[in-house]
């Protein structure tokens, strides 16, 4: 599914309920996060939709590595020669994106919340268990500016992995959350404001006081790695997904 302008010059491409968006300004593109590999025909498409080239897309930006936020990653980068942007404690992450730290045993999450069985087999579907790991050549430091079309400013957010990060776009009223604080929750089939399940999260404490980071850019839409996007302002969803707490 692809919806443009989801907020003003920022494209929203979900795939397998997974979420990538597209910035864009009078420089190009830069794509934040990667989803799964079935992703890559939507991509393209979405990028033509809004009257662009392939050659428009000058970054990909990483708010962490996970397998299902990295799955184009590597064709972009042998395609277009794109730079890739991530935390220095995403580096070995997104080389490796199966090998990461969560706090619980993921087979048990199907059995105990089947509701999350199909959005599981529909990730399965969109290649989750053939991703291939990428090279980050440029870091993301907290509080800076992204120097890539959209100028987002980075959110150190760690828990959900070591160097997550969300980012702010302050002239467009936006935080994009990554999974710092997702609307739909993977391996629970849950919806609402909350951090994702322990199955995916390496520290659910860090994750939850990571949320005060979140809050204090004030954002009024807030968009997630995974869910529909959130319009009633960051601090309602942080609040939100504080009453929620681990899962």
């Amino acid at each position: 599914m692809f919806t443009p302008d989801i907020a003003p010059g920022v494209h929203l491409i979900e795939h397998a309920n997974v979420n990538c968006y597209l910035l864009e300004d009078e420089e190009g593109l830069t794509l934040v996060d990667a989803g799964l590999p079935g992703v890559w025909t939507e991509l393209g498409h979405a990028i033509g939709a809004i009257g662009r080239r392939p050659e428009d897309l000058k970054a990909l930006v990483l708010t962490h590595a996970h397998f299902d936020h990295v799955g184009v990653a590597r064709r972009l980068v042998q395609r277009l020669g794109v730079p890739v942007y991530g935390h220095r404690d995403e580096r070995t992450l997104a080389a490796h994106p199966y090998r990461y730290a969560h706090e619980n045993p993921r087979a048990a999450y199907p059995l105990k919340h089947p509701r999350a069985v199909p959005i599981l087999t529909s990730m399965l579907f969109a290649g989750a268990l053939g991703v291939k790991g990428v090279h980050v050549t440029d870091d993301l430091d907290a509080a800076a500016t992204v120097p890539v079309p959209g100028r987002p400013r980075v959110i150190a957010c760690p828990g959900h992995t070591a160097g997550h990060c969300a980012l702010h776009l302050p002239d467009r009223d936006v935080l994009l959350t990554g999974d710092a604080l997702v609307t739909l929750d993977p391996y629970t089939g849950e919806t609402g404001p909350r951090i994702v399940a322990g199955a995916a999260t390496a520290d659910s404490d860090l994750a939850l006081h990571s949320l005060d980071a979140l809050a204090q850019t004030h954002a009024g839409t807030v968009l997630p790695g995974h869910g529909r996007p959130w319009t009633g302002g960051i601090e309602g969803a942080v609040a939100e997904a504080r009453r929620h707490g681990r899962a």
